[in-house]
C-alpha cells in the first residue's frame, strides 16, 4: 500500500524582483507502507518544498500529491491528519517547561490523554528526564522531544525534515536508534536528510533528488549496487594471473586499486575461491565490493550546482 504518492509535482517561487526559481520540476515518487524511507538531495534540490507541499504548507504550481489517498493540495489533509505526525525544521519547545509539560500542553490541544504522554516519553527515551526543564536538554534530547510531539497521536506516518540536522555525533546516534525502532514497529518514517552516512545506516529505502527531479529510488542495497549483480574484491599475490584464471572460469575480473575485482554476486563468492584454488592461487582477503551512499550520491548529483561537500558530511545548515 502506498502512503505517499507524488505525480508531476512542480513548484516555483517568485523572487522579489519578479524572477522565478524552480524548486520542483515534475517530481514523481511513491512511498510504500512500513520502514524508514530516506529522502535525499543537495541543498536546493527540493526536499523541504516537497515536505511543505505534502503538508499543505505551500501551494504546488502543478501536479499532485496524496497522503493515504487524500490530496492535501485540494484541502483534504483534514481527512487523514490523525494518521500523520510531522516535524518541519527544528522543534521549538518551551525551554522553561519540562519535557512532560511541553507534551501535555500539546496533548491537551490535540485531545490526547496524559497516559499517552507517558507512553511517548518512554518511547523516545526521555522518561528519566521528563520532569527536567527543556533548557537543560542536549540538542539530541530536544530533537527526540520533538519527535515525541509528532508521536502523540500514534501516527502511522511520520514526516521528518532533517531530524539530525545540527546534532553532535551522540545526538545523531540517539535519533538514528529512535528512527530505526519506529520503523521496526510498522510505521512509515519519511526522513528528509543530507547526512548520507546516517541514511545508509538508518533507512530501508531511499530516493535521491537533484534539481527538483527524482534521480533514483529503491532499496538502499539496490541503489548502492546501481542495479548490477555486484562484485567482490580479492587479494592475491599474482593479480594478473588471477584475472586470467577467473576469465577462463567464466568470471569477469579486472585489477583495481584494492586488488582484483571479480564480477560475481557476493553470495556466489565460492566460485571465485574454487577457481583460484585450482590454480594454486590462494586468497589473503575476500570482501564485497560495496559502494557507500555518499559515492553513489555524488555520482548521481554531479551536475547539481548547489552541491556542497561540507554539508554532505553534516557540517552545513541543511536549510533549503
Amino acid at each position: 500500500m502506498a502512503v505517499i504518492e507524488i505525480e508531476g509535482l512542480h513548484k516555483e517561487y517568485r523572487r522579489v524582483r519578479g524572477s522565478r526559481v524552480v524548486a520542483l520540476d515534475g517530481l514523481d515518487l511513491t512511498v510504500e507502507e512500513g520502514g524508514v524511507f530516506g529522502f535525499l538531495g543537495p541543498n536546493g534540490a527540493g526536499k523541504t518544498s516537497t515536505v511543505r507541499c505534502l503538508l499543505a504548507l505551500v501551494r504546488a504550481s502543478a501536479g499532485s500529491c496524496h497522503l493515504f489517498g487524500a490530496n492535501p493540495q485540494r484541502g483534504e489533509l483534514h481527512k487523514v491528519i490523525h494518521r500523520i505526525g510531522a516535524i518541519v525544521e527544528t522543534p521549538t519547545p518551551f525551554p522553561g517547561f519540562s519535557g512532560r509539560r511541553n507534551l501535555e500542553l500539546l496533548a491537551r490541544i490535540g485531545g490526547v490523554s496524559r497516559a499517552r504522554v507517558t507512553e511517548v516519553l518512554e518511547q523516545v527515551g526521555l522518561a528519566s528526564r521528563a520532569d527536567d526543564r527543556v533548557k537543560g536538554y542536549s540538542l539530541g534530547m530536544k530533537q527526540r522531544l520533538g519527535i515525541g510531539a509528532a508521536l502523540l497521536k500514534d501516527p502511522e506516518l511520520l514526516i521528518l525534515d532533517e531530524p539530525a540536522n545540527g546534532l553532535d555525533p551522540a545526538g545523531i546516534r540517539e535519533v538514528r536508534e529512535l528512527l530505526r525502532s519506529l520503523g521496526a514497529q510498522g510505521r512509515t518514517v519519511f526522513v528528509s536528510s543530507h547526512i548520507l552516512s546516517e541514511v545508509q545506516q538508518t533507512c530501508d529505502r531511499v530516493a535521491i533528488l537533484a534539481r527538483g527531479r527524482l534521480v533514483t529510488a529503491g532499496g538502499v542495497r539496490e541503489v548502492l549496487s546501481g542495479g548490477d549483480a555486484g562484485a567482490v574484491i580479492v587479494k592475491v599475490i599474482d593479480e594478473e594471473r588471477a584475472v586470467e584464471v577467473l576469465g577462463a572460469a567464466g568470471i569477469g575480473a579486472t585489477v583495481v586499486q584494492e586488488g582484483v575485482r571479480a564480477r560475481v554476486a557476493p553470495d556466489e563468492a565460492a566460485r571465485v575461491t574454487e577457481a583460484l584454488a585450482r590454480a594454486n592461487l590462494y586468497l589473503s582477503e575476500l570482501r564485497p565490493d560495496a559502494k557507500d551512499l555518499e559515492s553513489v550520491f555524488l555520482e548521481l548529483t554531479a551536475d547539481s550546482p548547489d552541491l556542497e561537500p561540507a554539508e554532505l558530511r553534516g557540517k552545513g545548515s541543511g536549510a533549503q
